[in-house]
Formats: C-alpha cells, sequence, structure tokens
C-alpha cells in the first residue's frame, strides 16, 4: 500500500514540528553560530529519515509499546538540554554547550525517536524497498527544510529586545516543556 503525496507530507510535517521547535531554541542562542546551525540541520534531516527507515524495517519486529520506551529517552534527553541552557543563561560564561559535537548526535536522535515509531505504523506494509527509500529520504528533506526555516526565524525573534535578552532561559523553558510533552503526552 503506498500513501498518497499528500499524506506523506502531512506526516513528513509532523514528524520535523519537534527539530523545529528545537531548532527555534538552538537559534535563539547567540553562541550558535551558521556552522553550527547547518550541522543541526543535516543532523536532524539525517535521523529522521534514518530512524524511519530502521522502522519501516523493523515495523514487523516490535511493537508499539517497545516504541513508547525510547520516546520517553528523548524527551528526557531534550528536557535535560534545557536545563543546560538556563544554567548557561544564569552562569554567562560565554561558552555553548549546545555546540559540542557529540550534541548534533544527542539532540537528532532525540528529535527522531518518533520518525522511527511511524516507521512502524505507517510504513511497515510497504514491501518495495525503492518506495520505502523514497518515502524516507522525503522526510529527511522536509525535516532539513523546516530546521533551516526554524534558525531563520529564530533569527529575526533574537533581535526583539527581549527575546534576545532572555533566550537561554526562554529556549531553556521551552526545552523542559517540550521534553515533558514527549514523556507524558
Amino acid at each position: 500500500m503506498d500513501l498518497s503525496l499528500y499524506s506523506l507530507f502531512l506526516i513528513s510535517l509532523a514528524l520535523s514540528l519537534d527539530a523545529f521547535g528545537v531548532a527555534i531554541c538552538i537559534g535563539l542562542n547567540g553562541a550558535v553560530k551558521r556552522k553550527n546551525k547547518i550541522g543541526f540541520s543535516f543532523s536532524f534531516g539525517f535521523f529522521q529519515f534514518f530512524f524511519a527507515l530502521i522502522g519501516a524495517y523493523a515495523g514487523l519486529l516490535f511493537n508499539t509499546y517497545i516504541a513508547a520506551v525510547p520516546e520517553i529517552l528523548g524527551g528526557i534527553v531534550i528536557a535535560i538540554v534545557g536545563v543546560m541552557m538556563i544554567k548557561e543563561g544564569f552562569e554567562n560564561k560565554g561558552e555553548c554547550p549546545l555546540i559540542r559535537p557529540k550534541m548534533y548526535i544527542v539532540l537528532g536522535v532525540s528529535v527522531s525517536i518518533d520518525a522511527m515509531v511511524i516507521g512502524f505504523t505507517a510504513l511497515d506494509n510497504i514491501t518495495n524497498t525503492l518506495v520505502i527509500l523514497k518515502y524516507t529520504i522525503f522526510i529527511g528533506i522536509v525535516t532539513l527544510v523546516m530546521t533551516i526555516t526554524a534558525f531563520l526565524i529564530a533569527k529575526y525573534l533574537k533581535r526583539i529586545e527581549p527575546v534576545g535578552k532572555y533566550a537561554d532561559y526562554l529556549g531553556g523553558i521551552i526545552l523542559i516543556l517540550f521534553g515533558l510533552k514527549m514523556i507524558f503526552l
């Protein structure tokens, strides 16, 4: 059974919203440079693609209950990053824990766990390998575009004085709430 382009786009858009929200928060941080934004954009897009691909192939082997555990772990990681941002706002030492190389992988995986769940549920009955590859690449590209869009929006949000002044706190609080949503909903 193939998905319509409209259905695939809606699924891709919904999956990319986690990455979009995290990218806005990261983009509000003044220490994050263009190369970091590019790194996060590609990381988020790649892991959305990769996890959807894994989910599609493993969909027959795992049930939805098993997939709920990584969703909780992803929420915990995002909440911890939120706490780190708030702590950084208080300390304001000029170094940003978000731009360490391991954070590309940690956050990329965290925002992409739900792509594996979609692969389990929506793509598991597709038997054509090329169709699965095409669908999962599409999911990754939509996430890449949405992440770049989020960074562009954050660039303009930073110019609003209260947003720029309290960006670390605001971004940290948003990430904590986002992590809690992933854990409990």
